[in-house]
């Protein structure tokens, strides 16, 4: 399927839009989106890893600003979350490192244990990392990694410094970002981090994001001619 691709990107991240709409299309209540919003990135995150060989996955799970949904919403997202990413961590991505973006300490006890959990029987992976944002803002990365800058009493600093502090210490920057539903924005995810990625906006709502539109996404990434503010000679 992905044979005649010339190139992947080596870092590609997902904002993952539209389960809510995609549920209310249907008839179906909103949780039911966010179940089957989980379940496709299950298979997008196995063609990430094992198909296309990609070595880093960042995803936008849950906002700072998702707190203002409902409880009950919150709730059953939680759940979710839960189980899918760290109950069955192990068993679904073998050989991929967790690594969390954002204070997930503000999620329940439990939650936060089993993260934990997670997060230390998967250290030593080093072929995949994925990169899971919840309790999550760019802006509030970048200034954790200020706060940590200032902690250790460093008084010079350059972009390579920042880069040390952020949740994403030692890897590279986003080649590839992809949002699902139409949307068109960051919504604060990964600032620094997207600094020179290219964008893919899906008019597909993330439940029906399916491995054709992922294709779709890196043939349009293959096409495009990456400068990084340079030109090529005439």
């Amino acid at each position: 399927m992905y044979k005649n691709l010339k190139k992947m990107p080596t870092h590609i991240a997902f904002i993952l839009d539209g389960n809510g709409r995609w549920a209310k299309e249907r008839g179906l209540p909103r949780s039911m989106g966010h179940k089957a919003g989980l379940d496709n990135l299950k298979k997008i995150l196995k063609e990430c890893f094992y198909k296309c060989d990609i070595p880093y996955v960042s995803i936008y799970a849950f906002s700072t600003e998702n707190w203002n949904r409902p409880q009950k919403e919150i709730d059953f997202i939680t759940g979710l979350a839960k189980n899918f990413f760290v109950d069955r961590f192990l068993k679904n991505f073998p050989g991929v490192r967790l690594n969390i973006m954002g204070d997930y300490t503000k999620f329940p006890s439990n939650v936060v244990k089993m993260a934990e959990d997670t997060i230390n029987a998967t250290k030593k992976n080093t072929k995949y990392v994925l990169n899971l944002g919840v309790n999550y803002s760019g802006q509030d990365e970048i200034v954790h990694a200020i706060n940590g800058i200032i902690a250790d009493g460093i008084q010079s600093v350059d972009r390579d410094t920042v880069e040390k502090y952020l949740y994403t210490a030692g890897q590279p920057p986003v080649d590839l970002l992809v949002r699902s539903s139409g949307e068109q924005r960051l919504s604060n995810f990964m600032l620094w981090q997207l600094a020179y990625a290219e964008f893919y906006f899906s008019n597909v709502m993330w439940p029906a994001y399916d491995k054709k539109e992922f294709l779709k996404s890196l043939i349009d990434y293959q096409n495009r001619d990456r400068r990084f503010g340079g030109i090529k000679e005439q």
